[in-house]
C-alpha cells in the first residue's frame, strides 16, 4: 500500500446529489421528464456514457457539446454548497501525514474535477489528478487508474483504489489494484474488492502501511 487513488464523486466529495439534480434540471429544461431511477442507472458513468444512455433511453437528441454545456451550467450553480464525504478528508490528511502518495482519478470531466477540488481546498502544487478528458476510455476501463499510478510512480499492485460505485470498482480491479468500497456507499463489493466498515478502518490501514 504505497498509494491511495481516490475516486472523487461520492467517495471523496459529496457531489452525487448535485450531479443528480443538474441532470434532472437539464432534462426538464429540454422538456424531458427524468426517470425517477435514472441516477442509480448511470452512477459512476462518464459524461459521454451518460449521454449515450440518455439518447437511447430518455429520447435526448441534442448534440453532445450542446447537452453537456446545459448540464454543467446547472451543476456549476451548486458547487459552492459541496461538502466532503464523512471521514474522507480526515483519511486523506492521515495518508498525507504518513507520506503516502495520493491522486484523484475521476470519471468526471476536467472542468468538474477542478471545480470540486478547488472548492474543497484540496488542490496542491504537484498534485496528480486524472479526469475522463485525460484518457481514451473511462471507467470501468482501467486506463484512468493506470494513468494515476503512472503519474505517482507506483506499480498497480502497490496502489489502493477508493471507490463508491461498481463501475469504478471494476476499473480498479481490472487495473490489478486493491479496491476498497467506502462504508457509506450502498454498493456491495464485487468479487476481489472489500467494503470498509468505517473510514476509521481506512485510517488504521494507512497507519499500518
Amino acid at each position: 500500500m504505497k498509494a491511495l487513488l481516490w475516486d472523487m464523486d461520492g467517495t471523496l466529495i459529496d457531489s452525487e446529489p448535485l450531479h443528480e439534480h443538474a441532470l434532472a434540471e437539464a432534462l426538464k429544461s429540454l422538456g424531458i421528464a427524468p426517470d425517477p431511477d435514472m441516477h442509480d442507472k448511470v452512477l459512476g458513468m462518464a459524461a459521454d456514457a451518460v449521454y449515450e444512455w440518455l439518447c437511447a433511453e430518455a429520447g435526448l437528441s441534442l448534440p453532445f457539446d450542446e447537452w453537456i454545456r446545459i448540464k454543467y451550467g446547472h451543476y456549476m450553480k451548486g458547487v459552492g454548497m459541496l461538502k466532503a464525504m464523512p471521514g474522507a478528508v480526515e483519511a486523506w490528511q492521515a495518508a498525507e501525514a504518513a507520506g503516502m502518495k495520493q491522486a484523484v482519478a475521476s470519471n468526471s470531466d476536467r472542468i468538474i474535477v477542478e471545480a470540486n477540488l478547488g472548492h474543497m481546498g484540496l488542490i496542491s502544487p504537484g498534485m496528480a489528478t486524472v479526469s475522463r478528458n485525460d484518457v481514451r476510455t473511462g471507467k470501468p476501463d482501467p486506463e484512468i487508474y493506470l494513468r494515476a499510478a503512472y503519474l505517482l510512480g507506483v506499480e498497480p499492485s502497490e496502489a489502493v483504489v477508493m471507490e463508491d460505485s461498481g463501475t469504478g470498482a471494476r476499473a480498479g480491479l481490472a487495473a490489478g489494484m486493491q479496491v476498497l468500497i467506502v462504508p457509506y456507499s450502498e454498493v456491495e463489493a464485487p468479487a476481489g474488492a472489500r467494503k470498509l466498515g468505517s473510514m476509521a478502518e481506512l485510517e488504521a490501514l494507512i497507519a499500518a502501511a
